[in-house]
C-alpha cells in the first residue's frame, strides 16, 4: 500500500485509506507501464530488421564465397601421359630408357 494513500487520525494511526486516490494511482502505473511495453516493442521490431537486413548480408557474402571458391578437381591416374616424362638420368649421367606406361 501506498503510504500517501493512508489516512492517520491525530495520534498518527491508520484511520483510512483515500480509496479513491487508488484508481487514479493505478491507472498511473498502468499508463507508464503501458508506454514502457509499447517502446519495448518498438525495439524488438528494429532489432529484428535489423537482423533480417544481417540475415541477407550474410547470405549474399555466402553466395558470393562460393562463386569465388577454386573447385577442386579429381585427377585420375590414367589422364597422365606418362610416357611424356623427360628420361631420368642415373647417378653416373647416363640415360634410362623411357618407360612407357598404357592404361
Amino acid at each position: 500500500m501506498n503510504p500517501d494513500l493512508v489516512m492517520r487520525d491525530e495520534q498518527g494511526k491508520p484511520f483510512t485509506v483515500r480509496y479513491d486516490e487508488v484508481n487514479a494511482m493505478l491507472l498511473n502505473e498502468f499508463l507508464k507501464e503501458h508506454r514502457k511495453n509499447e517502446e519495448q516493442q518498438r525495439q524488438i521490431e528494429a532489432l529484428t530488421a535489423e537482423l533480417k537486413a544481417q540475415a541477407a548480408q550474410i547470405q549474399k557474402v555466402s553466395a558470393q564465397l562460393q562463386l569465388n571458391k577454386p573447385t577442386l578437381q579429381t585427377v585420375s591416374n590414367n589422364q597422365y601421359n606418362f610416357a611424356a616424362r623427360p628420361p631420368q638420368r642415373t647417378p653416373t649421367g647416363k640415360k634410362h630408357k623411357q618407360q612407357t606406361t598404357e592404361r
